[in-house]
């Protein structure tokens, strides 16, 4: 700190033609001790203080005496660009502060040195303080006894402490002899980055000998847990990679790149920008924009420009190889609005002819990845568990894992619900096109004035509310993966021609345009519906039929496969319990009902059912009375009396008329059509019903 900051300007003064009285008059308005005394020129002649005063009255001399006639005591000044502590060391009660010139500038007082001073200890006390409580590594400092005098947080934490009292005053070889201070202090040297075990943990410090006055006041270490320590290093080895991948993608730009800092020094090139200007990165890294422009590096600075407006700037600019490039140089500004850096992005302009054509390629590739990400956003790639432990649906399975290897056409046959589409991604999954995309399309869910715009795209302004950019077509975005044509049997015979086209010279042609584009993509089809009965009826085109019926592959319904049906039961109910985090199972009795039924909806229909009685069970345990009535009552009508049962006459009448009752019921809907089939009138078919349900 400077003499300046602290010393009191323009000073109360004395003149050499003053009195002594004048000087008493001075010091009482004032309030001061003291004050320099100057000549006409105003130099300092010296100082005149109260105990000059004091001494003059003693001695008797005249009030009226001038100060000049009065021997002052010496005066001793200092400059006002000098150190406070420089001041200090002087120990003059009132210093006058004179500038280089040595006229007076101001005063400083000893009183104003001391306060300052002790409020500067203070402040780096209170600093240390604050440093020692936040700091992230443990400190630990013992006396030159041996005894604890400071233990920060951090220390307090790694070496699982109550607190910081609870070992201050204490023997540190006695409560942490781990960390080895008092042998510090013994052997009169410290140690440096060596390893602690610690309880259960490994610690990385130092133990360092303080010594004030040549002489050994005690010893303290620094330490940190090193889990923590690989906590940083993995955190910068993940800087590193992201800063490894930052220096890849600047690199493999094919427009040069130029970095400057906020005063336009040279921080980063790539080696395109070496290539476009003909300059070599050495010739400029480091280097200031200003000189390089000067050096004819460069014939105009846009970001010197940009420097100067703080907006992004381009410019035409010719280099010394000849050729022209387009510069656009942009502002990088810091959380305080200064900019912190200049990024310039340099295209060659000459090459824009020849990287047309690769310009109209990349937008239509660009057009396709468009399609393909929104498509995929609507379908999920990922098949789900498959489940298979029935030997008929093993040995479906083991066919599919076969034709996979090939890329011969699939037809998929079964009835609704059996997982046709579950053994398309099987099959795509365990295919070489494993990598590529994976396109279904519900043939009988899309209107038909859609289907062909859906599956072979279109062009721009190709009919009425089309995208004006046109739409790449599924079979374009499946193009090295799987089309899976999901009930192909609903495709109208025009639709089946332009497929059966598709399907012999593997090209397709968008709606509206006039340009062929070959394919490579594998096509898997699906349906529940009997197509060879379709040919004979001509709704389905025989030919398409065979050329989709190369490998026909035939799912068996789930009542067929049996063995099945408990494993997907459980599979269901795992998955649902580990979703909403609860533990519900199924009675014996449930399993049985479910393995006996036999499920028109297939896997779809079993999987409904399960998320329902889950869903709507009260308890844990899911017991028949939570299924619905109807697989129930299938289970009981297999339960009719059969001759060859052995029981009492009166029971198996009952059990008989009790299940016709229901039965009927639930065939006709109301009690008097029942009733009417049964042969009873209605009053009676209530009063039994009644009596049925309640027992």
């Amino acid at each position: 700190m400077k003499v300046k900051e602290l010393m009191t300007p323009k000073p109360i003064v004395l003149r050499n033609k003053d009195t002594i009285m004048d000087a008493a008059a001075v010091f009482v308005k004032w309030h001061i001790d003291g004050a320099p005394v100057l000549n006409i020129k105003d130099e300092i002649t010296g100082i005149f203080t109260k105990t000059d005063l004091m001494k003059a009255f003693i001695d008797r001399v005249s009030p009226l005496t001038p100060l000049v006639e009065i021997a002052c005591k010496a005066v001793q000044t200092i400059e006002q660009e000098a150190d406070i502590m420089d001041a200090w060391n002087i120990k003059v009660g009132r210093l006058p502060v004179v500038d280089r010139a040595g006229k007076l500038v101001g005063i400083l007082t000893r009183t104003d040195l001391s306060k300052k001073l002790l409020s500067k200890e203070k402040q780096e006390v209170n600093e240390l303080k604050a440093i020692l409580n936040s700091s992230n590594n443990g400190i630990v400092i013992i006396d030159e006894t041996g005894k604890i005098t400071r233990c920060n947080p951090s220390a307090v934490r790694i070496l699982n402490l109550t607190s910081e009292d609870s070992v201050i005053g204490k023997n540190a070889q006695r409560i942490l002899p781990e960390l080895r201070l008092y042998e510090t202090i013994e052997k009169g040297y410290s140690q440096y980055t060596e390893k602690i075990k610690f309880q259960d943990k490994t610690l990385i410090g130092d133990r360092i000998l303080l010594i004030q006055n040549e002489k050994i006041t005690g010893a303290v270490s620094v330490f940190q847990d090193s889990s923590g320590l690989q906590n940083v290093i993995d955190e910068l080895n993940e800087v590193q990679k992201i800063s490894q991948r930052l220096d890849a993608v600047i690199e493999s730009s094919y427009d040069g790149i130029y970095i400057t800092d906020g005063k336009a020094n040279t921080l980063r090139i790539n080696k395109s920008y070496e290539r476009i200007t003909g300059v070599k990165r050495e010739e400029m890294l480091g280097k200031n924009m200003l000189e390089l422009e000067k050096a004819s590096y460069i014939s105009e600075s846009a970001t010197l420009k940009v420097l100067t407006t703080g907006k992004t700037t381009t410019i035409h600019q010719k280099f010394r190889t000849g050729k022209n490039a387009l510069v656009t140089s942009t502002p990088i500004f810091d959380n305080g609005g200064k900019i912190s850096m200049v990024v310039t992005n340099v295209r060659d302009v000459t090459e824009l002819a020849h990287l047309k054509e690769q310009l109209e390629a990349n937008k239509e590739l660009a057009k396709r990845y468009y399609s393909e990400i929104k498509e995929m956003r609507l379908q999920i790639l990922n098949t789900a568990d498959l489940v298979v432990e029935d030997e008929k649906m093993l040995e479906t399975m083991r066919i599919a894992k076969r034709v996979a290897k090939v890329d011969t056409t699939v037809l998929l046959l079964g009835e609704t619900g059996v997982g046709k589409e579950e053994v398309a991604k099987f099959i795509h999954k365990n295919s070489h096109r494993k990598k590529h995309q994976f396109i279904k399309i519900n043939c009988g869910a899309i209107p038909e004035n859609l289907i062909e715009s859906e599956l072979f795209g279109y062009e721009k302004g190709a009919f009425t509310g089309a995208n004006k950019e046109g739409k790449v077509g599924l079979f374009e975005i499946a193009d090295g993966g799987t089309l899976f044509l999901d009930e192909v049997g609903e495709l109208s015979l025009d639709m089946q021609v332009k497929l059966l086209r598709v399907l012999q010279e593997q090209e397709i042609k968008r709606v509206g345009g006039i340009r062929s584009i070959k394919i490579d993509t594998r096509i898997l089809a699906a349906t529940n519906r009997d197509l060879e009965e379709m040919v004979k009826t001509k709704l389905f085109r025989e030919d398409l039929y065979y050329r989709l019926n190369v490998v026909p592959l035939n799912i068996p319904p789930l009542r067929e496969r049996r063995q099945d049906i408990l494993p997907l039961v459980q599979h269901f109910l795992s998955v649902l319990n580990e979703k909403y985090q609860w533990n519900k199972f199924f009675h014996k009795d449930v399993l049985d009902t479910l393995y006996e039924y036999d499920w028109p909806g297939n896997v779809r229909e079993l999987k409904n059912i399960v998320e329902r009685v889950f869903i709507m069970s009260n308890q844990d345990n899911i017991t028949v009375e939570d299924l619905p009535k109807s697989i129930c009552a299938e289970r009981e009508d297999k339960g009719l009396i059969k001759t060859d049962q052995i029981m009492p006459l009166k029971d198996a009448v009952a059990l008989v008329e009790k299940q016709l009752i229901r039965s009927a019921f639930e065939k006709h809907g109301n009690v008097r059509s029942a009733a009417k089939v049964l042969g009873i009138d209605a009053s009676t078919f209530v009063r039994k019903r009644r009596k049925y349900e309640e027992t």
